[in-house]
């Protein structure tokens, strides 16, 4: 069985972002030389996400409202978690709305998905590094 690591780091220039990182993924699943196996992708900060879905830019805006009106960033003071002098408690619900990882079968080499189908960073507290994990298992 082969076993691949690697951490992809993204650092987006405004607090919130969907950044299709597809490419990145099918990178390293060519590093790894799995042909039949599984791939972890997961976003290693809390007030970040990976999810799967279409890459159209409407449907981003649409995700970027619904969240907002979900857990609003403002007003700040109205979360227990921003008394301890974070303004961020409004991530930490966005990306426990959109997921922390997703996996996806390997199969022929490739990432198994259906129409449309596209691996996303979400981020909800940017303007700094951040790291996805990115597991591939498999032969």
């Amino acid at each position: 069985m082969i076993s691949y690591r690697k951490e992809l780091w993204f650092e987006a220039p405004s607090r919130r972002a969907f950044i299709n990182i597809t490419s990145q993924v099918e990178q390293c699943l060519r590093e790894s030389g799995v042909k039949e196996g599984l791939a972890l992708v997961n976003a290693m900060h809390i007030t970040a996400s990976v999810f799967i879905n279409d890459d159209e830019s409407g449907l981003h805006q649409d995700y970027d409202r619904w969240l907002e009106r979900l857990a609003p960033h403002e007003p700040v003071s109205a979360y227990q978690h921003n008394r301890t002098g974070e303004d961020n408690a409004d991530a930490h619900m966005k990306r426990q709305i959109m997921g922390r990882e997703v996996v996806i079968a390997i199969t022929g080499g490739k990432l198994d998905f259906g129409p449309w189908e596209q691996i996303f960073y979400g981020e909800f507290d940017g303007r700094r590094r951040k790291r996805v994990l990115v597991k591939i298992v498999g032969e």
